[in-house]
């Protein structure tokens, strides 16, 4: 490589990395571009030759959060009994208690929109859709005999019942639970969800 490609190689770690203590403290409503290159040492414009554009770079911040997401994950999903139950319940407590640690920027992988008319990257989609498998691998233990389509469903759905529980959970306003109180829920509610579907026929 290059002095130079290396040297913006750099600088485009520098920005993201910026970017992302912005967004942190922040929020996406904190994220200038004006305000990242002068922390970084360039000009407001030499940003654009470092990434395409703003969407680029809360995407790069952004797939620095699912991955350290997806170590958290992966730590809970292999610490603890090995029953598929209770791998979800490690599962969901874990992503709440990511949450909780990282709420805005947990808060801008979802609350981002793209340009309108923009389309969000192949890899970016294909970043988030790898955290599924956390979710698919105990669904697919506790019910063998569900067709991939079906489980993939089930997980979604799995997925979003706990994150709105997260969502309406964290926010800092009358209907905001405390962290402790909310893990206990989100557990109780998994192991319910997960009972209920052990009891109901296949789809």
């Amino acid at each position: 490589m290059s002095k130079a490609l290396e040297r913006r190689e750099k600088l485009r770690e520098s920005l993201i990395l910026a970017a992302e203590r912005s967004i942190s403290a922040g929020g996406l409503a904190a994220l200038k571009t004006r305000e990242l290159a002068r922390e970084i040492g360039v000009a407001n414009g030499a940003v654009y030759n470092l990434v395409e554009d703003v969407d680029e770079l809360i995407l790069r911040v952004g797939s620095r959060t699912l991955s350290r997401l997806d170590a958290a994950l992966s730590s809970a999903e292999s610490n603890g009994p090995a029953s598929p139950a209770e791998t979800l319940v490690r599962i969901a407590v874990a992503y709440c208690d990511f949450a909780a640690d990282n709420l805005e920027l947990w808060r801008a992988l979802f609350e981002h929109r793209m340009t309108p008319g923009k389309p969000v990257p192949e890899w970016a989609i294909g970043e988030q859709m790898e955290l599924f498998r956390h979710i698919y691998r105990p669904l697919a233990a506790l019910f063998p005999k569900r067709s991939a389509d079906q489980l993939g469903v089930t997980a979604r759905s799995l997925f979003s019942a706990v994150h709105g529980m997260v969502l309406l959970g964290l926010e800092q306003k009358l209907i905001a639970v405390p962290v402790e109180a909310l893990r206990k829920e989100i557990a109780a509610i998994v192991r319910a969800m997960v009972d209920g579907l052990a009891a109901s026929p296949s789809p």
